[in-house]
Formats: structure tokens, C-alpha cells, sequence
């Protein structure tokens, strides 16, 4: 029976319009009913996932900043901070492309640069990060780093930023988040090794574990369930590592595919 389910957030949970679908409340009603957790699985900052899921704090798993950092009960259960030199390694090497916007994602706070502050950022910037400050330097930042990432306001991060910053490949973890944002992390992090250590924590195994994506810094999650779903807008790859296949996200794909999983009694 399946006890955990997990899902990415963009291109996936939310709608075209970056909402929670219609249904969504009902189907985490049905899911808390049959004591079911439900953990987003996303890029996002923390603070950020719990903005939009007002009202499960005390309920869902997060497991944000692409694996970094899992809470649950607003109590850490797993992070992956970086070697603050490497952190800064990245973002000095970012400067290269004129163009690239630099996030130093910490354990407390995220933090930007005064001068990076723009109308043409904040949009992006706030759908990721509600939680965040301001600095004229990154070296002044007293905060653990756990994830660099870097933003393309052009959709261009694969040909902009990727070359730039997979140099670091190897002591660090370097992923196309999408066509607008690469993070770096520490080595070996990602999704699916988060998703291993709250498996551990919660004494639960593959075959209790749903998952739904649509990007590569998806594919170590399809790796890490058994009931792992990509999103029929999922790139060919995730749809090549998947078992199971759900809608798309503007068709609410993971509240069908989750109404599915209720109905066949696998969920409990």
C-alpha cells in the first residue's frame, strides 16, 4: 500500500498558471483520511512551498531546494548543506554571463544582490523564494549554503549558464532545473537521495512510494519509487525512466493520477 506520495511542483502539480488545480483540496482530504502523506518535491525554497500550501503546514513533508533540505513538522529531518568555498566558486564563475542572476540559497534565508534586485528578477524570483534578503556582497552572508542558483532571464540557461558552471561537475552536483534556472548542490544530492533518507526516517520502502515529474532534476525520484509517474509533458527522458504515465499538468494530471491510485484501493 502505498504511504508516501510525492510530486514536483512547475510543470506538474500546478496548473499553466503556476495555481494548485481544482480537486486538489479534496484529494488531500482523501489522502489524510487514509493516512497517506503528501510531500512537494521541488526547486523551490521552503518558505516558499509552505506560502502555497497555507493550511498543511502540519500535514505534508517538504522537501525543498531540489532535495537540500526535508521538514517535517517544521522540524528538519534531512540536509545537505555545501563547502561554502564551492558555493562561492559557482557564483563567481556565474559572472562570466553579464545576463545571469545569482541566488545563494542558505538554511535560514535565500539572498540576492542589492544590484540584482530588478523588476525584470523579482517576478521569477518571488514564485521561488518569499523568504529572502538582500546583500551588497555574498561574502557578508553568516548562513550555511545549500544550493547556488543561477537564472536566465531569457529561457536560455542550457546554452547560457549550463557551459559556464559544469566545470564544477564532480564536486558538485550541477542540474538544468529548467530552461531558465541551474542550481548547483553538493555532490550527490538530488531528489532521489532526499527521498531515500526520509524513506529511512519513516520506515517505509519503494513499493510504499508514488511520484509524480516532468524534468530531469526529476529522474532521480522515478529511480527512488516504484510508483513513479511522468507527466505527459515530461520530457522524453523522465518518460523513458517512469513505469506509469499521468496527463498532463493542464490537465491535472497528478489529481487524476492520485484519484486513480484512491480508487484501486491502493492507497492506505
Amino acid at each position: 500500500m502505498i504511504k508516501l506520495i510525492m510530486s514536483d511542483m512547475d510543470g506538474t502539480l500546478l496548473d499553466e498558471n503556476g495555481q494548485l488545480p481544482a480537486g486538489f483540496a479534496d484529494v488531500a482530504a482523501q489522502l489524510k483520511a487514509r493516512g497517506v502523506i503528501f510531500a512537494p518535491c521541488s526547486g523551490r525554497q521552503y518558505y516558499s512551498l509552505l506560502r502555497t500550501f497555507a493550511g498543511y503546514e502540519d500535514e505534508f513533508l517538504f522537501l525543498a531546494e531540489n532535495g537540500t533540505i526535508v521538514k517535517y513538522h517544521d522540524e528538519e529531518i534531512f540536509s545537505c548543506p555545501m563547502r561554502r568555498e564551492d558555493a562561492m566558486k559557482v557564483l563567481e564563475a556565474a559572472k562570466e554571463n553579464p545576463g545571469t542572476y545569482r541566488v545563494f540559497c542558505g538554511k535560514k534565508d535565500a539572498y540576492i544582490l542589492k544590484d540584482q534586485d530588478t523588476e525584470e528578477f523579482r517576478e521569477e524570483f518571488h514564485k521561488y523564494y518569499t523568504h529572502y534578503a538582500t546583500v551588497d556582497d555574498f561574502e557578508e552572508i553568516e548562513d550555511e549554503p545549500i544550493k547556488i542558483s543561477l537564472f536566465d532571464a531569457a529561457g536560455k540557461a542550457k546554452e547560457s549558464i549550463l557551459p559556464t558552471v559544469i566545470r564544477f561537475e564532480g564536486p558538485l552536483q550541477v542540474v538544468l532545473s529548467s530552461d531558465w534556472w541551474v542550481d548547483a548542490m553538493a555532490f550527490g544530492i538530488n531528489k532521489g537521495i532526499a527521498i531515500q533518507q526520509v524513506q529511512k526516517h519513516l520506515g517505509i520502502t519503494p513499493m510504499e512510494c508514488a511520484a509524480f515529474g516532468d524534468y530531469m532534476n526529476d529522474a532521480e525520484m522515478m529511480s527512488s519509487v516504484y510508483y513513479s509517474f511522468a507527466m505527459e509533458n515530461a520530457q522524453p527522458e523522465i518518460k523513458k525512466l517512469a513505469r506509469f504515465r499521468a496527463k498532463s499538468n493542464v490537465e491535472h494530471g497528478v489529481i487524476l493520477g492520485i484519484q486513480e491510485l484512491i480508487d484501486k484501493g491502493l492507497c492506505g
